[in-house]
């Protein structure tokens, strides 16, 4: 990696990244122009341990302090931004990498939307990633469990991938895949994940929302909490439906789980209805039951959006809800911005931000 540095501006030369699978060989890359990089933290709270502090016993708690339940967020700003920054979110059991090269080493959404002159940020919530410090204790075990992972996100049922699945099927890129998985810290907490969010806005200023499953229920939260979130782009959206007091839908039951809406008050679900939102789901998520948990969580998922984005927009919302293999882009797995064919999936993306005079 080269970097020059320029009075206040940087050119960052991806052509020397090291080689990981061959299709990143296929790629021609041209430099990026960045005006300004770094990182920070937002929230968090901070506790004290009683007592008196004594410099002479520096391993006792006594007296000392603890920052912790802060997100922490990464980013990079062009030359010449667009109106609106893009806040990518990670998913469950993921963190901030979900969003950066993918892996097969081919530019991730990170990058991509950077070339489009997008000032973006990375995220890694609290109590996960780079924001691991947290307040409250939880056991991290060993725990065999990525053959699961390997099905939860739709790249087959292990150790077969699915037909014409939009996923490499080199080793290297499934050792790349394992990796990225990260455990939490501390307890989840919901609120403490979206205020985090809320907080970050608060720093930012007015910008647009990226969301990845578990966080896309995160996502409403933080709207509900923050105007300054002028749009949402959710990727799979997995938990958190939430619906006004009164119009919660039955309960939609799997054989992964049952999927429940989540009830709050109707002048906070109005403010769902004030942006526009677009969802996105995948293939290989089945029409029937099925006594495979792993698309069958998809399945209720998906129906779930559904009522989701009627419920919203009789409100006089503005959703979206795009499954992918319906307008005859096929083979997309739990993370499209991540897969073969992520360049496809981004002007997708880009022409509904353009729609909504996002850019």
């Amino acid at each position: 990696m080269n970097l020059r540095l320029n009075k206040r501006v940087s050119v960052l030369c991806l052509a020397m990244l090291p080689l990981i699978s061959n299709s990143y060989a296929d790629d021609v890359v041209q430099p990026i122009t960045i005006a300004k990089q770094g990182s920070f933290t937002v929230g968090g709270t901070v506790i004290t341990a009683p007592g008196e502090f004594n410099p002479k016993k520096p391993f006792t708690p006594e007296g000392q302090t603890l920052h912790g339940d802060h997100l922490y967020a990464s980013y990079q700003i062009p030359l010449e931004p667009k109106k609106y920054p893009i806040v990518m979110w990670h998913g469950f059991g993921q963190f901030s990498k979900t969003w950066g090269e993918t892996p097969d080493g081919r530019e991730g959404f990170k990058t991509l939307f950077l070339r489009d002159n997008y000032s973006v940020y990375l995220i890694d919530q609290p109590r996960r990633g780079a924001a691991a410090k947290g307040t409250e204790g939880t056991t991290i075990a060993p725990k065999p469990d990525e053959q699961f992972w390997f099905g939860q996100f739709r790249v087959g049922i292990y150790p077969d991938y699915f037909d014409g699945v939009q996923f490499p099927k080199d080793e290297a890129s499934l050792n790349q895949y394992f990796r990225q998985m990260v455990p939490d810290t501390g307890p989840f907490n919901v609120e403490l994940m979206s205020d985090s969010v809320s907080e970050l806005f608060n720093k930012i200023g007015d910008g647009i929302l990226f969301t990845h499953s578990h966080s896309g229920g995160l996502g409403w939260s933080a709207v509900m909490k923050n105007p300054h979130i002028k749009s949402v782009v959710s990727f799979e959206p997995g938990s958190n439906f939430v619906f006004p007091e009164g119009e919660v839908p039955e309960p939609m039951p799997s054989s992964f789980d049952t999927l429940k809406g989540v009830p709050v008050p109707l002048d906070d679900f109005m403010a769902l209805t004030r942006i526009p939102i677009v969802i996105y789901y995948g293939d290989n998520i089945p029409a029937q039951p099925t006594d495979v948990p792993t698309q069958d969580a998809w399945r209720v998922r998906l129906a779930m959006a559904k009522v989701w984005q009627e419920t919203v927009n009789r409100h006089g919302g503005d959703v979206t809800l795009v499954h992918l293999p319906e307008i005859g882009v096929k083979g997309n797995t739990h993370f499209p911005f991540s897969d073969l064919n992520n360049k496809e999936i981004l002007k997708l993306v880009e022409d509904f931000l353009t729609s909504k005079k996002l850019n």
